[in-house]
């Protein structure tokens, strides 16, 4: 066969929905087609198309990998009609085992299929558990080109690209699950300019898009030259497919170089992650509409205006729920709020519930002091009120606490903990603060939502409290939000010593108490609702700690390694040593 020239390869920057086996499928039949128009020669999909990413322990069901079998197979006759090829992600059982995988359909048939060999197994990956290591990979033959395809995670390390470019791959073509966080695309343009450094080979990037439970895919797919040009930059956290064209000279692929885009980062992609995750979340299962508690603070605010930014103010239902310690402030801005951005709002009082409540419970605790157990009194009765409104018109109640909440326990189980997802729920305080003024100057693109000011600056302007007290402040139990969130940042996603921390200028006593707090909150994460990820490590998939933990950094610098042990001396009876 004569190598070709020329080659247009189409991006298809999709979102699928996990399970959809038959729904994926028809986006992958749309995508061949609008790219047959621009006269494509192959399509390519992101890892695990068919199945959706990730499947976890679905992947394992025989019956999710018979249809998903089946669905290629289906795409595979279909390409007998002399339109464009497909490369597509699929589960793939062989030999009893069952791989991760990327299939070439072409010409009638299944060309090639290719292994992933890298599963990782940290953060929010958990491959290792569902699939088998594939063998390392040769090219893919299309068209007299030989394609090198590793799978996302095979471009991390430099052995399996090493192998493509040693067995002859011309051009290198990666399909992607790889999940936003802060700061990704960067890292991702660093590790393929290290790939093609190495292999000297062009690469195409190829991602996903969409929101997967506290996933968000933002695609941002991009293809890189030998000579490590930027040829194209897709948009992130949209769908598109883009047709590109590649020819070579000397030897050498190059892919025509496309007008830049700009990818969204900082704030601004954080906004959007959690925009997007939240709409999917909703649509993907099937939700018609979601309703939450709007009190006149910042978080609730935020949230709402994601959800009118997600979904239109039309399936967006805002309720307050005053209490005697509710002030006039929180009433009008929550008003405000709701007229803002054009949502249903009601009020619903909430005396009648917390004092029969405390009726109920007047005899039990008689002789007792009033304490916290009467402020969760009312969160728990607003709780209750908005799930049985969630219940009775099948709305999705989305809670609205933030990460400085979550990481120190200052939230109530079955009360404001109360939905079924948090779009703000890793996002720290400061960080609720920065994007609350950036949404009322900007929305992404997409956004259902009213332009300009949607969140009055008075809530971003007043103190936060949780209004459960008489004149409650949030700093009358916890640390100023600034110093809170800088402590929890070096705890969580750091993972630094307290002694460490102290070392960059914070007071011992805080960060040991912060520490405290932070372990003993662990149980109520445990219980919280699913919410996006936007930072290095959430609650959740990426940290995943023990309820029951006796361990407690001391605060001191870490003593020195035993030389002598490390050398094989004897350990002392009773000691146990890991070498």
């Amino acid at each position: 066969m004569t190598a070709s020239m020329t080659l247009k390869i189409a991006a298809a920057q999709l979102n699928p929905a996990v399970g959809d086996v038959a729904g994926n499928a028809a986006k992958a039949r749309a995508a061949r087609a609008e790219a047959a128009k621009a006269g494509a020669d192959l399509v390519v999909f992101p890892e695990l198309f068919i199945a959706g990413y990730p499947p976890e322990d679905l992947v394992l069901k025989p019956a999710f990998q018979a249809a998903c079998r089946s669905a290629v197979e289906a795409l595979a006759r279909e390409t007998a009609d002399g339109g464009p090829a497909l490369l597509i992600g699929t589960p793939w059982a062989e030999a009893g085992k069952l791989y991760n995988a990327v299939c070439l359909l072409t010409e009638g048939r299944i060309a090639g299929v290719r292994f992933k060999v890298d599963l990782p197994n940290y953060g929010v990956f958990d491959e290792k558990r569902v699939f088998a290591t594939g063998p390392m990979p040769g090219p893919i033959e299309f068209k007299g080109v030989r394609i090198g395809a590793p799978i996302c995670e095979d471009i991390w390390g430099g052995d399996v690209v090493e192998t493509l470019s040693e067995t002859g791959a011309e051009i290198l073509i990666v399909p992607n699950g790889s999940p936003y966080h802060r700061g990704k695309q960067d890292i991702r343009l660093n590790l393929c300019v290290a790939r093609i450094h190495e292999s000297k080979l062009p690469l195409l990037y190829v991602n996903q898009v969409g929101g997967q439970d506290e996933l968000v895919f933002d695609g941002a797919s991009f293809a890189l030259n030998a000579d490590l040009s930027v040829a194209f930059q897709m948009k992130s956290f949209r769908e598109e497919v883009l047709v590109t064209e590649w020819t070579r000279e000397g030897g050498v692929w190059t892919c025509k170089p496309a007008e830049p885009v700009n990818v969204l980062d900082g704030d601004e992609a954080d906004y959007a992650a959690c925009v997007l995750g939240l709409r999917d979340y909703v649509e993907k299962n099937g939700f018609p509409s979601v309703v939450l508690g709007l009190s006149g603070g910042i978080d609730s605010a935020l949230v709402a205006a994601m959800a009118v930014d997600a979904l239109g103010a039309n399936r967006v239902h805002c309720l307050m729920l005053p209490y005697k310690f509710t002030s006039k402030d929180s009433l009008n801005d929550a008003e405000q709020c709701a007229k803002a951005l054009g949502v249903r709002y009601e009020t619903i009082p909430i005396a009648p519930a917390v004092e029969g409540l405390e009726a109920a419970l007047a005899e039990t605790f008689k002789g007792k002091k009033r304490d916290i157990t009467e402020e969760n009194l009312q969160a728990r009765a607003r709780g209750t009120i908005l799930m049985s409104i969630s219940n009775k018109f099948g709305s999705m109640l989305v809670t609205t606490g933030n990460k400085s909440e979550m990481s120190v326990g200052y939230a109530t189980l079955y009360g404001d903990m109360n939905g079924g997802y948090n779009p703000v729920k890793d996002l720290y305080k400061t960080e609720i603060y920065r994007l609350s003024e950036l949404r009322n100057r900007w929305k992404p693109h997409g956004a259902l939502g009213p332009d300009g000011v949607v969140i009055p600056p008075n809530i971003i302007a007043k103190a936060p409290t949780a209004e459960l007290r008489e004149n409650q402040k949030d700093q009358d139990s916890l640390p100023p939000y600034d110093v809170l969130d800088g402590i929890l940042e070096r705890l969580v996603e750091r993972e630094q010593p307290v002694a460490e921390i102290v070392a960059e200028g914070f007071e011992i006593e805080i960060v040991k108490r912060v520490e405290q707090m932070l372990h003993l909150a662990e149980y109520k994460r445990r219980q919280a609702a699913p919410g996006v990820k936007v930072t290095l490590k959430n609650f959740g998939r990426d940290r995943r700690y023990p309820i029951t933990n006796k361990f407690r950094d001391p605060g001191t610098k870490p003593a020195e390694p035993d030389k002598n042990l490390a050398k094989g001396a004897v350990p002392a009876r009773n000691e146990t040593v890991d070498f």
